[in-house]
């Protein structure tokens, strides 16, 4: 199902403009789905998409992801698109042409597409990819995409903590994981699950913020409930814990 899906997405964008390549890549591909995880798919164009293809493509994802997809509730669809051109040869920050997710459907609705633009994160996924993407359309990611420096990738994690802090309150379980996972790609050079990252970097905190984030994980893996509500202080110190593992390593 994950595969069917995934294809479904890329055979959007292809029926709009030429699909150099498309990856599932993410948790699909990385120990397996968890309960609340995204499908992430990423694709290579040659060209930027104009307005009315974004239209088009947004339109059709819409209707293969989520809980209002059009023949029942389905896995959330994160689409990445990227104009080959703006990644090959590497510099940092990349542009990212065109990206959809769950988080931005209303706005989609609503008649506010995302907007082409530089998007340091991206550095992060065209290293996911990299390393462990599955062809949906075209090559191998190694045959199109030239890999990410780790100066950059390190450069694309610190440059994203602020947004995440940012979005702590109400997604404080995604928050607190991503920044783990952050933590455990600067240890190791390799993108983790977000409920192996958390458990990973738990025994590194004090007590209460260890058991926040084995609570995330578990929540994540959707082995217990989270109601964050009352934990708001509690899930704003561990961040800031977080936060200092990650300076402790850029540091140098």
């Amino acid at each position: 199902m994950p595969i069917r899906q995934a294809t479904a997405v890329a055979r959007v964008l292809a029926s709009v403009v030429d699909v150099t390549a498309a990856w599932l890549h993410g948790s699909a591909v990385a120990g397996g789905l968890r309960p609340d995880s995204d499908l992430d798919v990423l694709a290579v164009v040659e060209r930027p998409l104009r307005p009315a293809e974004r239209t088009e493509v947004l339109s059709g994802v819409l209707r293969l992801s989520g809980r209002a997809a059009e023949h029942g509730p389905a896995r959330p669809v994160e689409l990445t698109v990227v104009v080959r051109s703006d990644v090959v040869p590497w510099r940092y920050p990349p542009t990212c042409d065109l990206q959809y997710g769950e988080w931005l459907r209303a706005a989609v609705l609503a008649g506010r597409p995302p907007a082409r633009g530089a998007e340091p994160d991206l550095a992060v996924a065209l290293t996911d990819v990299r390393g462990r993407g599955l062809p949906l359309i075209g090559p191998p990611p190694d045959a199109v995409l030239d890999p990410v420096p780790p100066s950059d990738l390190r450069a694309a994690m610190v440059d994203t903590v602020p947004g995440l802090l940012a979005d702590l309150v109400g997604d404080e379980r995604n928050v607190l994981l991503t920044l783990a996972r952050i933590v455990t790609t600067l240890d190791t050079w390799v993108i983790e699950p977000k409920d192996v990252a958390g458990r990973a970097v738990a025994p590194l905190l004090p007590r209460p913020s260890a058991q926040l984030l084995q609570l995330a994980a578990s929540a994540y893996l959707g082995d217990a409930a989270d109601d964050w509500s009352a934990r708001r202080g509690e899930a704003r110190e561990a961040a800031e814990l977080l936060v200092h593992l990650i300076r402790d390593r850029t540091a140098t």
